[in-house]
């Protein structure tokens, strides 16, 4: 009974051995680099989908954000200044850029191609609302584009939902903010 309990030494030099380990160790490192490689696309694809829509809007806000107009309003006492207007629409882009890369990074735009035209039917609302509304002073064209991109982005959610709920938040999030845009417009246009 006490020879059923014994186990076989194997000797560090038995080639045998020695390949079954390097094989085992290779097998780990080969794993361990493929994690690391994934994980490194992984952060430069959510880089690429954060920086390009936040990129696109400090291009926008520095073309079309300098307006003495918007200032020189008579304004009620709710109106946000100009430089928070400004931030939570980097803010805005920045969230919808995250979004993005999660419903991608699950294979959403791919399985379902109006998220892809949701996303930049908005993206596109939300870069020509600021020239519109600011340099042209078109405040009911604004209005309008307002409503189109609250439109889009609960399109966004409720297609985003179906592949990831926090995407989903993340676009109510934003579209919290499209709706305060369009009362900030409406009044813009009884001023």
């Amino acid at each position: 009974m006490a020879s059923q309990d014994l186990k076989q030494r194997i000797r560090d030099d038995d080639p045998q051995t020695t390949t079954t380990m390097n094989n085992k160790s290779n097998n780990k490192s080969t794993k361990r680099d493929r994690r690391v490689g994934m994980a490194k696309r992984g952060l430069r694809s959510l880089s690429v989908a954060v920086l390009v829509p936040l990129s696109l809007t400090l291009i926008n806000i520095y073309l079309f954000g300098s307006t003495h107009t918007y200032g020189d309003l008579v304004k009620p006492f709710w109106f946000p200044p100009f430089w928070l207007l400004h931030a939570t629409c980097i803010v805005s882009s920045s969230l919808m850029g995250l979004s993005a890369w999660l419903i991608w990074a699950e294979g959403g735009f791919h399985n379902n191609p109006m998220a892809l035209s949701l996303y930049l039917a908005q993206l596109t609302i939300s870069l020509a609302w600021d020239p519109i509304v600011f340099q042209m002073g078109a405040s009911w064209i604004g209005l309008v584009m307002c409503l189109a991109m609250f439109g889009a982005l609960v399109g966004c959610s409720r297609v985003f939902r179906e592949v990831n709920p926090i995407a989903a938040d993340l676009v109510m999030l934003c579209s919290v903010w499209a709706a305060f845009l369009a009362i900030v417009n409406l009044t813009l246009v009884f001023l």
